[in-house]
């Protein structure tokens, strides 16, 4: 876990790891801590073991490990993140997995984010975010209720609902992954989406997205909802790149005008 890119108080202590929520967490220590004790029966070692909860405090072991964010990732990486990730997702039972609340930013979420904040993106100077944008909210018109209804492809899984490759932690030889505050049901396709889209994978990283997809087993139904569920976290970091100010603070001048490209990309 890095302090770099963290949004809670985090103390580093020499076996243990001590997670502070702000206040505003949105039940971020409730979702942390059901997601730890899952993985802790269901995949142990994959995350940091659960170890005491109190006052919106989250206390788990500390693992071993650098960030993957800021590095220049091999295929060893990608070999080492894609087991991590499917090792996840097929840990929880599918029943215990569906009985889940939904994981932050899903469907429903994103899309009200990116209507919600349409207006002021609108306003970016550069011309490729408005053709971005507004091709994208036309997507969206279209797109929205078959993402919301899934079908087969959206099988539920926990889903750790946050691909920032800084939450994912590389020892030489594995991956283990960090940061679950978000977590909550999900689907394969969505959770990989998120990943891949995340600005992290590009902006200071960069992540073959084509060739770390290769390495999941994905049906025809599967791919699709992956590309459909690209789009909509493509537009929902379009939309916050360009009209929130602290989001585009944290990312190098330029990154709103790249992501709109990216988005152009993705809609063909």
């Amino acid at each position: 876990m890095t302090q770099q890119w963290t949004t809670h108080g985090v103390d580093l202590l020499p076996d243990s790891v001590r997670k502070r929520f702000r206040p505003d967490a949105n039940g971020g220590p409730e979702r942390e801590w059901r997601a730890l004790t899952l993985l802790d029966r269901y995949a142990p070692g994959l995350a940091p073991r659960p170890l005491a909860r109190a006052d919106g405090v989250v206390t788990m072991s500390r693992l071993p490990g650098a960030a993957l964010r800021g590095t220049a990732l091999t295929g060893a990486h990608l070999d080492a993140l894609a087991r991590a990730v499917l090792r996840l997702h097929r840990a929880v039972p599918a029943g215990a997995a569906a009985r889940l609340p939904p994981r932050r930013w899903d469907v429903r979420e994103s899309a009200a984010a990116v209507r919600a904040r349409a207006g002021a993106a609108a306003a970016h100077p550069a011309p490729e975010v408005g053709r971005a944008l507004a091709a994208g909210l036309r997507w969206l018109d279209g797109a929205e209720a078959a993402l919301h209804a899934g079908g087969p492809a959206a099988a539920p899984v926990l889903g750790q609902a946050d691909g920032n490759l800084a939450n994912f932690l590389w020892d030489g030889t594995d991956v283990r992954l960090v940061d679950f505050e978000d977590s909550g049901r999900s689907d394969r396709p969505y959770e990989l989406a998120e990943m891949v889209e995340h600005v992290s994978a590009w902006v200071d990283t960069d992540l073959d997205a084509e060739s770390f997809l290769s390495r999941f087993p994905l049906s025809p139904a599967e791919a699709h909802r992956l590309l459909e569920c690209r789009r909509l976290f493509a537009l929902l970091w379009l939309v916050f790149l360009t009209a929130d100010p602290a989001t585009a603070s944290r990312n190098p001048p330029g990154t709103g005008r790249r992501q709109a490209l990216r988005l152009l990309a993705l809609l063909g």
